[in-house]
């Protein structure tokens, strides 16, 4: 397993694309992370992630037509590296990069990412620019064959040439100089080519090179799980579903895909249930919207992602979030299960409902999330002889959300929850 003393727990912050897609910029990035360091960080929310296309002229002009402009001019420097916009990114000008940007982040007491897309420029391959640290051009590293088939950007690299190696350690070196702590790949995570799998270890092997502490973040999803013994090993975080947004139908599907992942979430290593799509959302994609979830619903997302322990993004438009929202982001009981609970595991699901259980890593409690799939109303019912040992009789149940608090008489518990709705339980003495 990847482990580290970087990210013992599931990392927590904001990322650019829900709401700006290509085109965010640097003011805008500064405003989120300024509201972050204000109203978040207490809470755990640290990591400030400027998503795809941060290296791309014009994104996002064409949006009517593209989503990535088809082989557009990027900015790169002379090792075949992509490098900020300066468009929208102005303080990178004169070769400082991400730097500045990430200096001001750190400054506020957060953390700074970036995306990146697997491989090297197709325009690095096409122009034959050099790779540092290696006699070898982009265009001899480069796979032509090796293609994402959703953006035009870049080539894989040929995993049976070391300067391969090379280029992504001159990557990271990069990254290092630039104060980066979390990098999120692209076009890697579910295999789509056959050289992912190895460039996910050359990336690992990247970030030990510079000797700086990198999370490691693969994408899109879903994750292989016969492969979740690469992921485990080479990475922090993998993507098991492909984009999550504001659907219930996508909500309700992730309840099968923790029970397929609850074995593999361990210290450092995280089955990633991809962002939280609240607040509002869409912008960059030419439709702004408040999220289309219900507040039952965000409640069940909250409840289901951090049981899980799942990593936690947020895709908002942060200098817009209301108070209700604010408010879901910000309790510290339930952000409690990321950093201190273990063993969740789901008790019994169906097409109506669903229960999961986890321990308090310090405590003697445990934490019961119950939640009501159905598109009505509805008793929720648990049986503790799905257990091997009594642990609900006479016990206090405090319900994280509401802080209402009740005690069971009796082996079995039952409540009744709205539709799409949750509840989750800390069962303490």
């Amino acid at each position: 397993m990847n482990k580290n003393n970087f990210s013992l727990t599931p990392p927590m912050g904001w990322n650019s694309y829900d709401y700006y897609d290509t085109a965010v910029n640097e003011e805008q990035v500064k405003a989120n992370a300024d509201y972050m360091a204000a109203n978040l960080k207490e809470y755990g929310w640290e990591y400030v992630v400027v998503d795809i296309q941060w290296y791309a002229l014009d994104a996002g002009t064409q949006r009517d037509r593209y989503q990535y402009i088809p082989f557009w001019e990027v900015a790169m420097d002379e090792y075949s590296r992509l490098v900020p916009c300066t468009d929208r990114f102005p303080s990178a000008k004169d070769g400082q990069g991400f730097k500045p940007l990430a200096d001001y982040i750190h400054s506020l007491g957060l953390k700074f990412g970036i995306h990146i897309m697997r491989g090297i420029p197709r325009a690095a391959a096409h122009e034959h620019r050099k790779v540092f640290g290696s006699d070898a051009t982009a265009n001899e590293i480069a796979d032509p064959s090796s293609i994402c088939f959703w953006n035009p950007d870049m080539y894989g690299l040929r995993a049976d040439r070391e300067e391969s190696q090379a280029y992504y350690n001159s990557l990271f070196e990069l990254y290092a100089q630039w104060g980066v702590d979390f990098v999120k790949c692209d076009d890697i995570c579910r295999y789509d080519m056959p050289s992912a799998k190895k460039e996910i270890e050359m990336l690992h092997h990247a970030i030990l090179a510079c000797k700086r502490p990198i999370v490691l973040s693969l994408s899109p999803g879903p994750a292989l799980i016969n492969e979740a013994w690469h992921y485990e090993k080479y990475a922090n975080m993998w993507r098991i579903t492909d984009d999550f947004w504001d659907s219930w139908p996508l909500l309700k599907n992730m309840f099968e895909r923790c029970e397929l992942w609850q074995n593999h979430v361990s210290e450092g290593c995280y089955p990633d249930c991809d962002m939280l799509p609240l607040g509002y959302v869409g912008k960059g994609f030419g439709e702004e919207r408040y999220t289309g979830f219900t507040k039952e619903e965000q409640v069940t997302m909250m409840t289901l992602w951090c049981m899980f322990r799942s990593p936690l993004m947020l895709g908002a438009e942060l200098t817009k979030l209301d108070e209700w929202t604010k408010g879901l982001l910000t309790n510290k009981d339930v952000l409690r299960l990321l950093t201190h609970s273990i063993g969740a595991k789901q008790m019994y699901r169906d097409s109506k409902k669903a229960a999961w259980l986890s321990r308090d890593t310090e405590e003697n409690a445990w934490y019961l999330a119950l939640f009501n799939l159905e598109d009505t109303e509805g008793i929720i019912e648990f049986k503790e002889t799905e257990l091997e040992e009594s642990i609900f009789k006479g016990k206090a149940y405090e319900e994280l959300w509401t802080g209402e608090t009740i005690r069971a008489a009796d082996n079995n518990f039952s409540v009744r929850i709205a539709a799409h709705g949750a509840k989750l339980y800390k069962v303490i003495e």
